[in-house]
């Protein structure tokens, strides 16, 4: 899972926020610090590429559908929640679409869904140490 822009920042914030235990070291202190800047790098990379590769993937599900013969839906919102609640109603529909040409043996077309599959998750990769 890659975890959207808003999740990140709620992380950095929860860490931010929580006491440190009675018992807590310069180890744990370390460790905390460092799990912040690894939500600090996430959320710029999130932030760089969020919106455009959920508006991608979006569009790419919907003209497959579309190329299929299925009715698309279009969304103007483009706020992360509605972004990935459409993205969420698409991705239910291009299961059902490989379900049924895995059903039809229909290879060409399950070899497209394939692909799309590959370069979503593609699209969608955070690195931890970006370079």
């Amino acid at each position: 899972m890659t975890p959207a822009l808003p999740d990140i920042l709620i992380g950095q914030a929860v860490g931010l926020t929580t006491p440190l235990p009675p018992e807590a070291g310069l180890d744990y202190l370390a460790g905390r610090a460092g799990l912040l800047a690894m939500l600090a790098t996430l959320a710029a990379q999130e932030a760089e590429k969020g919106v455009a590769t959920r508006v991608w993937e979006n569009q790419a599900i919907a003209a497959l559908l579309t190329r299929t013969g299925e009715e698309a839906e279009a969304t103007a919102d483009l706020s992360w929640r509605a972004l990935d609640a459409a993205n969420a109603r698409l991705r239910r529909r291009l299961v059902t679409l490989h379900e049924a040409a895995e059903a039809r043996r229909d290879k060409a077309l399950q070899t497209e869904i394939l692909q799309l599959y590959v370069d979503m998750a593609a699209a969608r990769r955070l690195e931890l140490m970006p370079g």
